[in-house]
């Protein structure tokens, strides 16, 4: 199977739980009204979850009922308007995706979500992987607000036409070997750029670099499991961030922020050649990228071994006035037919671990990055996968330091200047 051919598969109706619900969902919503009226439900996400032709496939089994889905570019901006909506109790959607980076936060506030649990998700839960079902359950065990989408993974995308360029090689394995550390991956780049100058460089920035580093290395971040924040005491956080400013003072950087425009016309002008890249990069890679590049891209495992970027859950607000079928329809978009979906559209890396040794899964390839083995390059590494604790202000802490590292990055601040704004912004972030 190659994603390429966005080989649709019908995705069987789900319904390993909520079967109860699908009576009430099959005879239309108690909160519609009157029997036959229509539905409409309503998923807000961010990016691309590759849902287009599991919607129709749900909508197909549910007459009457639409699906509107609104998706926000910029993970940030969602994250700020779904706390506000959630707060506020109006606004956010039937279904709402919530990122790994925030589900510690929503579940301060369990009860503005339905409860999964109640609806026999616990009977079930060997569908995730245990870490993933966990993080979006109560530490008291009684709350579970969300259900696992995707999980991140972790590989490097390269540009093979530009290694070629700089004398380097493109083969796959032999582009892994030149890089089994960071500080081996920070020479190659090095040589990258003698070869190159400087209109093209070897990474995108130093903060995408150093958030893998740091998700690669730690068991938890900015915060203990304690919730106390450890910026200034966490081994792991200083080594990312000197790790990725040796890579800046190395000007193998092309210094630019992710998502922003620029960032985004980076991947179709060629201005730099390697990112590491989860399994949802590659969707994003190609969109950005366009035809004109495929091909031009490869995949190969990241230096230092493994590591998890990103990864989702689908919740019930309990505002939402379609319970019931938002129920359904998240059963159905996590359940083992959905996430495959998800996977055959977009790359999206399944969170249940009975599908890492299917065929479908572990044989799948991407025509556009060169026919990379995608299956074996993130399925190899994601049973193995080590949850790391985020705390509930982790994304406001996060962003702080981002931003005293693209000053010290934009030579605006010297290294040490910048971590001392990153731990007080940090600290003041936290609150």
């Amino acid at each position: 199977m190659t994603l390429h051919t966005r080989a649709r598969r019908t995705a069987a109706a789900a319904g390993l739980l909520l079967l109860a619900a699908a009576g009430l969902a099959g005879c239309g919503d108690d909160a519609d009204g009157a029997s036959g009226s229509d539905t409409t439900l309503r998923v807000s996400v961010f990016g691309n979850f590759g849902y287009e032709d599991l919607y129709k496939q749900f909508e197909r089994d549910h007459p009457g009922v639409k699906i509107v889905e609104t998706s926000e570019g910029d993970l940030g901006q969602y994250n700020t308007q779904l706390t506000q909506k959630i707060a506020a109790g109006s606004g956010a959607g039937d279904v709402v995706a919530i990122e790994e980076g925030q589900v510690v936060n929503f579940l301060q506030s369990a009860d503005k979500f339905v409860n999964f649990q109640e609806h026999g998700s616990n009977d079930h839960k060997d569908q995730w992987l245990d870490w993933k079902y966990a993080q979006a359950t109560t530490a008291d065990g009684k709350d579970t607000i969300g259900l696992g989408t995707d999980v991140g993974g972790l590989a490097m995308c390269y540009r093979k036409d530009l290694f070629e360029q700089a004398g380097l090689p493109t083969d796959r394995e032999q582009v892994a070997a030149l890089w089994p550390t960071w500080d081996a991956f920070t020479q190659v780049g090095e040589q990258f750029q003698d070869a190159m100058g400087d209109d093209v460089h070897f990474i995108d920035s130093a903060t995408n670099t150093y958030n893998s580093i740091l998700m690669q290395t730690a068991d938890e971040t900015y915060f203990d499991h304690d919730n106390k924040l450890i910026i200034d005491s966490n081994p792991a956080v200083q080594n990312a961030w000197d790790t990725a400013l040796a890579m800046s003072d190395a000007g193998i950087s092309a210094k630019l922020k992710s998502f922003s425009n620029e960032w985004n016309a980076g991947f179709k002008n060629g201005a730099f050649a390697t990112i590491a890249c989860p399994a949802w990069m590659t969707s994003y890679i190609e969109e950005q990228a366009g035809d004109e590049n495929a091909g031009k891209w490869d995949i190969t495992t990241v230096p230092g071994g493994g590591g998890n970027w990103g990864g989702s859950f689908l919740a019930v607000p309990t505002v939402s006035k379609h319970q019931d079928l938002a129920l359904e329809l998240v059963d159905f978009l996590t359940s083992a037919d959905g996430q495959m979906g998800a996977f055959e559209a977009v790359g999206n890396l399944p969170s249940n671990p009975t599908l890492y040794d299917t065929p479908a899964l572990k044989d799948a390839t991407n025509e556009y990055f060169s026919d990379a083995p995608i299956g074996q390059l993130f399925v190899a590494g994601a049973s193995s996968l080590k949850p790391v604790y985020l705390g509930a202000k982790n994304q406001p802490v996060r962003d702080a330091v981002e931003n005293a590292m693209r000053s010290a990055e934009n030579g605006e601040k010297s290294s040490s200047e910048a971590w001392d704004t990153a731990v007080s912004d940090a600290e003041a972030a936290a609150g």
